[in-house]
């Protein structure tokens, strides 16, 4: 049985009780890692899909109910010291991380004709400028604090697809794919695994009823993907037993047809 128990895990964006965020934080704590996640609810309140404001809290107090310890913070990626602030105070909190999961995101819809440079920049400082420079931030406090040997983990969220109405993201999350083999290559000495996770389209909170109509014939397993069906391939990715996957780029998607 997979165990994370006496590992720390940072999980990014875990603001709403359906996100995908949300059900890794759970997941990981069920196989005993303590937990440190960030979250953002000012995007939740203007351009997300709501805000919950107590949710945080209420995660915490879940996690810990487990059995587990659990610590967050608000992290707004705009600001370019937020990965070291993170780093900061997981290990205050909690300790030295050995896991990764980087998914918080930008989102919002662009296409050829809205696209400019300050939302193109949005997705790029969320997307790649904050998690790339907390992946570095992570990799080196797990060389100065871990024994040689230990294993580690980072977990890219990314994404593709041919939606002309998402270019902004879509292409970001396309450049975190870029990234993912040689950053492996580098981190591989330290025993750090560097991988990507594509869920597919997933039914977090952001689909109407007219959304899931659409995508549902898609699918040929015939359900959407839920939030639990990433995380549990992602606490696999996070566990020792998937220490020779390193470089790739995971598909999880249920056989989705819509490339």
């Amino acid at each position: 049985m997979i165990s994370l128990k006496n590992k720390i895990a940072i999980v990014t964006g875990a603001s709403r009780s359906t996100g995908i965020g949300t059900a890794i934080c759970r997941s990981l704590a069920r196989l005993g890692a303590d937990i440190f996640f960030t979250h953002w609810q000012p995007f939740d309140e203007t351009e997300g899909n709501g805000s919950e404001k107590d949710w945080p809290e209420k995660l915490r107090h879940e996690l810990e109910s487990l059995g587990v310890r659990a610590s967050h913070m608000e992290a707004d990626f705009a600001n370019p010291e937020t990965p070291a602030l993170i780093m900061e105070q997981v290990e205050k909190s909690l300790g030295s991380a050995s896991i990764l999961i980087n998914n918080a995101t930008y989102c919002v819809p662009t296409h050829f004709r809205s696209l400019d440079f300050q939302l193109l920049d949005q997705h790029y400082v969320v997307n790649n400028r904050g998690p790339i420079l907390l992946s570095t931030a992570f990799a080196k406090s797990f060389e100065k604090n871990h024994a040689k040997g230990t294993p580690g983990r980072i977990i890219f969220m990314v994404s593709k697809g041919p939606d002309p109405d998402n270019l902004a993201y879509i292409a970001t999350k396309g450049a975190l794919i870029g990234l993912i083999e040689p950053l492996s290559v580098g981190l591989a000495p330290l025993q750090i695994t560097v991988n990507g996770f594509d869920p597919g389209p997933t039914d977090s909170g952001w689909m109407n009823e007219e959304m899931k109509a659409g995508f549902l014939p898609m699918f040929p397993m015939g359900r959407i993907g839920l939030p639990e069906d990433a995380a549990r391939a992602i606490s696999f990715l996070a566990s020792d037993e998937s220490q020779w996957i390193t470089g790739q780029v995971i598909k999880s998607e249920g056989g989705f047809l819509g490339k």
